[in-house]
């Protein structure tokens, strides 16, 4: 994890995060998926990035030309998944897992809470080391990492609605964040998602891929995204027009000198 690529001598080194359309997960069916690997920081803005933009914006009762807030905290999700990726069961040769359905998002970590914890305990900030090296590297800065047990205290004080199951059979550990109905938020604008004739592995991957370059640079052509994705540009080309097509991005200005919109 402290490596370029450590998932190719642990394979477990991977968080794997989906986006399922509904509330249930489907075999084939899907809006968005990525893969992440790399060094443990990599690992970890990638897979936050991945949450965040497949969250509603809503006003949070600020004017309509403002920014937009996503539904749920992004404090929520630094604290849970730094939890997971610090935490977690590392001789269970399972990934992290993600998923994103439109009434929760879940975080899914291999192993069990250690020795005597309990839920009840963790939530009144208990704490067990697991991987005491990774906590001494995490808190000198590898991580945004605030103390030993704090974090899920955090992560409720900032969204109380907050379920865990701590499953000694199955060895997992799960947090469950569940999601106010559509109907309950101001959103920004309407978000839209990727159709379900789009939802393949590939077209879902790349158009978070896309959004993702868009986002840190809305003038970027054809060509360039193909050579940052590496793909070919009708790659990119097909992305691009189904993704204008469900309603994520919208040309502004010509096609010379103009910029993309992320409207997700």
């Amino acid at each position: 994890m402290f490596t370029e690529r450590p998932e190719w001598i642990v394979p477990q080194f991977v968080v794997k995060a989906i986006r399922y359309p509904g509330n249930a997960i489907h075999a084939n069916a899907y809006i968005d998926t990525e893969d992440f690997s790399g060094p443990l920081r990599q690992v970890f803005d990638y897979t936050q990035s991945f949450i965040m933009r497949n969250l509603h914006k809503v006003q949070a009762g600020r004017g309509v030309n403002s920014p937009g807030q996503p539904e749920i905290p992004e404090s929520v999700f630094e604290e849970l998944l730094v939890n997971a990726l610090v935490h977690r069961d590392y001789l269970v040769s399972a990934a992290i897992r993600i998923f994103i359905f439109d009434n929760r998002i879940e975080i899914i970590s291999p192993g069990h809470l250690p020795n005597n914890l309990t839920v009840e305990k963790i939530k009144e900030g208990n704490s067990n080391i697991r991987n005491p090296i990774l906590v001494s590297y995490v808190a000198k800065g590898l991580l945004p990492y605030h103390g030993l047990g704090s974090g899920i205290k955090r992560a409720l004080k900032a969204w109380p609605d907050i379920d865990f199951v701590n499953d000694h059979e199955g060895c997992l550990f799960t947090a469950t964040i569940k999601r106010k109905a559509l109907e309950e938020l101001t959103l920004m604008e309407s978000s839209p998602t990727i159709p379900a004739t789009m939802s393949g592995k590939m077209s879902g991957k790349m158009s978070g891929k896309i959004l993702e370059a868009l986002r840190h640079n809305n003038t970027q052509t054809t060509p360039q995204l193909a050579e940052r994705l590496g793909v070919t540009t009708r790659t990119i080309e097909r992305a691009i027009a189904d993704m204008r097509k469900a309603g994520l991005i919208r040309r502004v200005g010509p096609a010379k000198g103009g910029r993309w919109e992320v409207l997700a």
